[in-house]
């Protein structure tokens, strides 16, 4: 069933929360965004996109400015049917994980020592400071990438640049030529950039140029090294037990 045109990108825009609003106003002024807004509005009308309207911001929604520790770079929604909810990688209680999210899932139980969980929700990450972001945030069902290219990569651009100005150290775990292709703008002396290949099971094994393999890469465990050794909390990444 196609998602209902009401909820329309304009409308989110008034329920992104204040602290992401404000550092985000230029990018909202300009007009490459009404012309990304319009054509969300015509895609919406003539196709099935993903994800529901009331989600594309769920990232924001969920990981305030102010919270954000760390940040996964997806690349755009999940295609099929009741998968994406707005967050990288992840989706609602109760849908199997897709391939990606099944190397997720396996990396993590490894890297930390933990079941494999069964569920695919990555919420708590995101209650936690982790901002699970999409580099493009919307997609027509069946059909990858159709909506890049279209000026959600400048918005989600100006996503990852605000949390790169941030004065304290921020995990940002780029996994996949497109997620390293936003490491311009990042202070890698002041923040901590730690690079793979894409999760996704074509390339999880793979390196991705100077970047390693995602399998064996200990994302998680390396994340919480480097927060410890500038003394700031560790990031939990509790996930739902199997």
């Amino acid at each position: 069933m196609a998602t209902p045109i009401a909820a329309t990108l304009a409308d989110l825009i008034e329920r992104i929360p204040p602290n992401w609003r404000s550092v985000l106003a230029e990018s909202i002024a300009e007009p490459w965004f009404a012309d990304l807004d319009a054509y969300v509005k015509q895609q919406r009308a003539e196709h099935t996109v993903y994800p529901p309207a009331d989600d594309v911001f769920t990232a924001l929604h969920l990981t305030p400015f102010a919270s954000v520790r760390a940040v996964i770079l997806g690349q755009d929604p999940y295609h099929k049917p009741d998968e994406a909810h707005g967050l990288a990688f992840s989706v609602p209680p109760g849908v199997a994980p897709p391939g990606s999210l099944r190397n997720i899932l396996v990396e993590w139980a490894r890297d930390l020592g933990r079941p494999i969980p069964t569920d695919g929700s990555l919420v708590p990450w995101a209650k936690d400071g982790v901002l699970l972001l999409n580099t493009v945030l919307t997609v027509r069902r069946g059909e990858p990438r159709s909506h890049a290219s279209r000026g959600w990569e400048l918005f989600t651009g100006a996503v990852v640049a605000a949390v790169a100005a941030k004065p304290s150290t921020v995990v940002f775990l780029l996994w996949g030529a497109r997620a390293q292709g936003f490491r311009t703008g990042i202070d890698e002396t002041r923040h901590v950039l730690l690079a793979a290949s894409h999760p996704s099971p074509l390339s999880a094994r793979r390196p991705c140029g100077d970047a390693p393999p995602f399998v064996g890469s200990a994302p998680f465990r390396r994340a919480n090294e480097e927060l410890e050794a500038r003394d700031l909390p560790r990031i939990e990444w509790d996930l739902a037990a199997p």
